[in-house]
């Protein structure tokens, strides 16, 4: 079926996009696997590139494009090339929002500079070793000083924890709130107390730097708070929306890119002396997939364009993380299956897709949250 979502602007950009991965990401990437993280010189090369910040306003060096649009096909290209561990994403429609929304125009002058030509690299903080979805589980504490925070507590699984220069942290500004006790706090690298764990060795992304990071006695600057004091319950749930498109549109790109690998294998894998393609099973299996596809990218395609006109609501978005990140897992799941033996080893595309993608269903919300929000939303 004919898109109808991108216009010619949207693809000129895609070309700009693929144009990139070609030459800073891709030869890079395998080395990249190896370390365990993103060299810093290919955030300098996208943030040349006008590639970060495509949201913010141009005074600050950003692209000053709210056309979440442009967003996507970044998406969607970096998941078709692989390039999953580039946190590209995370950077730019997940704390970027706070940034540009939250922040005062002093912070703003601070900080979007550097997040726009890749000098300042961002996380945000909110997970702990005892509490994922339920934000009352949060124990990280910051304590009024006058005129700073002193911060102290820990977090983990946290993105670009290793590379973060500016770190958005959930910590507990009034203990008893509760929820509703929680600010936001941005920790800069170099301050005193402020100290990073392992680098965690995860099944996928492996080039994406996932860490542990402890605050002891760390001195936050009262003007560090971003946003409402005991207001980062109403932050997080604002933005988190489009954190559950972003996740979305990439799993649908990359089970439509398994997809296509697995049709041209099939076509061309021979066995009982003719291609897979002409058993009446894997026609069966492509033809599901295909099927599964085309509903799923006719959905995103519609939350995206709603989303782009703001008019998506926390529960579509919700669907869609659920559904396409689902759909994603089986594709890759019955893709694999279908290379046989050369599914399993990972200079087959399709292995690295099955463990780079397996954390989708994950982060951002599990499906089970997915549905418990779907599923409150019909029957309150």
């Amino acid at each position: 079926m004919q898109r109808q979502l991108y216009t010619a602007d949207h693809e000129a950009f895609r070309e700009i996009v693929r144009t990139f991965l070609a030459k800073e990401v891709t030869p890079h990437y395998e080395q990249w696997e190896k370390d365990g993280i993103v060299s810093r010189d290919a955030w300098r090369a996208a943030g040349k590139q006008g590639l970060l910040g495509l949201a913010v306003p141009e005074e600050y060096g950003g692209g000053g494009q709210p056309d979440y649009r442009y967003s996507a096909v970044l998406a969607e290209e970096f998941t078709r090339a692989g390039a999953a561990g580039f946190a590209i994403g995370l950077h730019n429609d997940i704390i970027g929002p706070y940034l540009t929304s939250l922040a005062t125009d002093e912070q703003k002058r601070r900080w979007l500079p550097g997040f726009c030509n890749g000098e300042l690299i961002t996380a945000i903080a909110m997970t702990e070793p005892g509490a994922g979805s339920d934000l009352q589980g949060i124990r990280t504490n910051a304590e009024d000083a006058g005129d700073h925070w002193i911060l102290n507590g820990s977090k983990t699984f946290i993105s670009n924890g290793i590379l973060a220069d500016l770190v958005v942290v959930v910590a507990k500004t009034t203990p008893e709130g509760g929820a509703h006790g929680l600010s936001l706090l941005v920790v800069e690298r170099g301050m005193a107390g402020f100290e990073r764990g392992r680098n965690l060795d995860k099944i996928g992304q492996k080039s994406q730097d996932t860490a542990e990071l402890f605050f002891d006695d760390v001195r936050v600057p009262k003007e560090n708070l971003l946003g409402e004091l005991n207001g980062a319950f109403v932050h997080l749930m604002t933005n988190l929306a489009q954190e559950r498109l972003g996740i979305a549109v990439a799993g649908i790109a990359a089970a439509e890119h398994l997809l296509e690998i697995t049709t041209a294998y099939v076509k061309e894998r021979e066995a009982f002396g003719r291609p897979l393609a002409k058993l009446q099973h894997i026609r069966f299996e492509i033809a599901e997939m295909a099927t599964e596809c085309a509903v799923t990218r006719a959905f995103l395609d519609r939350c995206i364009a709603d989303h782009a006109e703001g008019t998506l609501d926390g529960v579509h978005a919700s669907m869609a993380k659920w559904w396409a990140t689902e759909l994603q897992k089986r594709v890759a799941d019955r893709c694999l299956q279908l290379h046989g033996g050369y599914g399993y080893m990972t200079e087959y595309r399709v292995a690295k897709a099955f463990t780079d993608g397996r954390i989708q269903t994950i982060y951002g919300g599990t499906t089970e949250i997915m549905k418990e929000i779907i599923g409150r939303s019909l029957l309150a």
